[in-house]
């Protein structure tokens, strides 16, 4: 149950996010095959129109127009007992197929940088994964030196402990406890707040959190919670950010048909360990004996 400043606060922050979502000049037109402007058609978005989608929501600073389906995906290795042989193999991967990150533990992010420079692929990593449980300046140090060891992205997971407690002032200081350091050095920002273990007021309060922050995307999961990615989820995760920021669906897409669904759903990004199968099958490819089956 929030209490009476708590609930004053997210009121507040709602209603700042409904003005700012007012149209300052005449009501912009509507595009039937995407319902975003109509100015975004249909050329822009024809190699993810192509990959199945039938909805997408844009946010500039979240990566631009993906580059077809690799240029979607961050191509995700979290495991803890990854090796360096696997690291190394991960950015081959990303640097061949043209992913749009790695997504690796902090200790891997020099190494990645490392053998990614020059690539035009970058490095995403995590901050507070995967229970989210540590203290903001905490996290805060992790995002710096996280960025200083070459990391273009962070994807910082919440304190789903005081979002369950209704501490919302809490939340709100250890997602901009990441976001400003990210701003700062001009790298992307996501927010995990791991739908699995929220009801759907908890995802929509998350969300609104997380934009009020200035984060640049939400994201579903960590992959290593009691569930991933849903097309539900990342619909609910869209509806309420809007098309201002990118949305991450991570946790379990496996394939190219998983995919398309969370890209249908609003979906901008997707983390996959399964990334160079879900690819192959883009192009016609039968996937490699061995592929892994996806985080």
């Amino acid at each position: 149950m929030l209490n009476p400043q708590d609930l004053q606060r997210l009121i507040e922050i709602i209603t700042e996010e409904v003005i700012a979502a007012q149209p300052a000049g005449p009501a912009s037109t509507r595009c039937a095959c995407h319902a975003v402007n109509s100015d975004c058609c249909p050329d822009r978005l024809r190699v993810v129109v192509d990959a199945g989608a039938t909805r997408l929501g844009m946010h500039a600073a979240g990566g631009g127009v993906p580059t077809g389906v690799a240029g979607m995906i961050d191509h995700t290795l979290l495991k803890p007992d990854a090796s360096r042989a696997e690291i190394e193999k991960l950015c081959r991967e990303a640097a061949e197929f043209k992913f749009a990150t790695v997504c690796v533990n902090p200790v891997w992010v020099a190494e990645a940088a490392r053998l990614l420079r020059g690539s035009g692929v970058g490095v995403c990593s995590v901050v507070g994964f995967p229970l989210g449980a540590t203290t903001a300046d905490v996290k805060n140090y992790e995002t710096r030196r996280a960025i200083f060891d070459g990391a273009a992205e962070i994807d910082m997971v919440i304190n789903v402990g005081a979002l369950k407690s209704g501490d919302l002032r809490t939340v709100e200081r250890d997602i901009e406890a990441v976001v400003e350091p990210c701003r700062q050095c001009g790298a992307i920002s996501k927010v995990i707040i791991e739908a699995a273990l929220l009801t759907d007021a908890e995802k929509i309060t998350a969300c609104t959190l997380s934009k009020a922050a200035g984060a640049d995307f939400v994201k579903t999961s960590t992959g290593f919670g009691p569930g991933g990615a849903t097309a539900a989820d990342v619909e609910l995760m869209r509806r309420v950010v809007g098309a201002e920021m990118g949305v991450k669906a991570a946790g379990g897409v496996r394939d190219l048909e998983g995919l398309k669904a969370m890209v249908a759903a609003g979906a901008t990004r997707v983390g996959a360990s399964a990334g160079v199968k879900i690819v192959q099958e883009s192009k016609g490819q039968k996937p490699a004996v061995g592929a892994p089956s996806g985080y």
